[in-house]
């Protein structure tokens, strides 16, 4: 969709654009067009439908393959009889939990950087250039950055949390201990990704705000307590990520004990 966009806007500009008066112009309408320039216009909007369609084949072309790759692999399964190795429960009572423990913990981590990453990429982007024209407008816009630092915090707080957690336990334990810890590191794989994914949210979110807040606070400084009013509501949103990560692993205790 947005290379078609793309497509549109650069047809639109070319056809805006009237040839030279060097090359040959005939009249038609309202508007001069030269042989030349048609040509060239053809010939750029051609290029851009054929890389449009180039694109949406290749896309089909490897999802259609991935497809009848993983449906023939089912289906020699299932005329072998051997279906039973298509077993999604196999895999999640055989991987190990210490490796889901982990995954939440790097999802808490990764995904909070990365939307604070990126709220600080928007807004600050938006500060450094609407300072050249208000300067005034740098200073008290920073707090628009401290917010979006505040995700990644947010993250790394969590991930000590989780990590407090974990802990080790005997591969010939009972069953109910190695219940116990399997389902210990589902939760803190729940609540990893909980909280990445909601800092990632609150990270644009605060981001984008931050950026309006900066703008606007250059056209008109009375506007800016009451955007930082709406970036403080943006902000929260990673707290209730924290809040019901806590929730999720309230009764999370890797161990050699149950409970």
């Amino acid at each position: 969709a947005q290379l078609r966009t793309v497509t549109s806007g650069c047809a639109t500009l070319l056809v805006s654009i009237r040839p030279p008066s060097s090359l040959i112009d005939y009249k038609l309408g309202e508007g001069y067009y030269s042989v030349s320039g048609r040509k060239v216009l053809f010939a750029a909007v051609l290029i851009c439908n054929t890389a449009t369609m180039v694109y949406g084949m290749m896309y089909r072309v490897v999802y259609a393959t991935a497809v009848f790759i993983v449906t023939c692999v089912a289906l020699y399964y299932l005329l072998t009889d051997q279906g039973y190795r298509i077993d999604f429960g196999w895999f999640f009572n055989n991987t190990s939990p210490y490796m889901w423990s982990g995954l939440g913990i790097g999802f808490s981590i990764s995904l909070s950087v990365v939307g604070a990453a990126w709220g600080i990429f928007i807004t600050g982007s938006s500060i450094i250039g609407g300072g050249v024209k208000c300067p005034r407008i740098k200073t008290r816009n920073l707090i628009s950055i401290i917010f979006c630092e505040a995700v990644a915090i947010y993250g790394i707080i969590m991930a000590i949390v989780l990590l407090g957690k974990m802990g080790s336990f005997r591969a010939d334990s009972s069953p109910e201990v190695l219940e116990n810890n399997r389902r210990s590191g589902f939760f803190l794989f729940g609540a990893g990704l909980t909280v990445g994914l909601s800092n990632l949210a609150c990270g644009v979110c605060v981001g984008i705000v931050g950026s309006g807040a900066a703008l606007a606070d250059a056209q008109n400084p009375s506007l800016f307590v009451k955007i930082l009013i709406v970036e403080i509501f943006g902000s929260a949103i990673g707290l209730f990520g924290i809040i019901i990560a806590i929730i999720q692993t309230k009764s999370a205790n890797m161990g050699n004990t149950v409970g």
